[in-house]
């Protein structure tokens, strides 16, 4: 569930980033309250279950991104347009975000409250790609081809966070090679994946 309070969208930030920073999946009360700025009893009376915090964490990041790259699509029909626009969404975030970057580099593939990332919108426009003869690939094949996708993201978003390639380098590259793989022309591909990139709508946006 999304934060709906000020005071839990700073524990929500704290949690993300020691779980980002730490690599663990359970932080302690007091320590929480730190990182947060907040007294213990805050947390308390914010956070019901302390020990699911990381699946309420992840769940809400993954739903939260989803739903923005989703509003970003409107008005956007080709299945290619929407790939590069989405993978390139994701790595500018992990610039723009580090602790957001680095807690999906982390947990994106390992932890099942992040597969929705991958699930739902993402395979839909993927399927709709072969449907409108845009990709090339079997019905079959579709989970390897979303582990490419994805593992294509979050190999760009690591080069980004390690300071070896610009977002836009990262970006732009690893969407021009997915969309060459599933069996857009090279020239298109290109073109697809250097347009200008329009602003991530807000989750609120109608």
């Amino acid at each position: 569930m999304a934060p709906s309070t000020s005071a839990q969208e700073r524990i929500h930030q704290a949690a993300l980033r020691l779980f980002a920073e730490r690599g663990v999946t359970q932080v302690n009360v007091k320590e929480l309250a730190l990182a947060a700025g907040v007294a213990r009893g805050t947390i308390y009376a914010h956070v019901s279950e302390p020990e699911r915090l990381f699946e309420d964490v992840a769940g809400q990041l993954a739903a939260e991104m989803n739903e923005r790259v989703a509003l970003s699509f409107q008005g956007v029909v080709d299945p290619a347009h929407r790939l590069a626009n989405g993978i390139r969404f994701y790595v500018r975030r992990a610039h723009e975000e580090p602790d957001w970057g680095r807690f999906i580099n982390r947990f994106a593939f390992a932890n099942p409250s992040m597969q929705q990332m991958w699930n739902g919108q993402p395979v839909q426009d993927l399927m709709n790609g072969v449907l409108e003869g845009r990709y090339r690939f079997q019905t079959a094949q579709l989970p390897s081809v979303v582990g490419l996708v994805a593992g294509g993201v979050l190999g760009a978003i690591l080069l980004v966070l390690e300071g070896h390639q610009t977002w836009r380098a990262a970006g732009s590259d690893t969407a021009e090679l997915v969309l060459i793989a599933l069996g857009i022309h090279p020239y298109e591909a290109k073109s697809l994946a250097t347009h200008e990139l329009p602003a991530l709508p807000d989750r609120s946006a109608p």
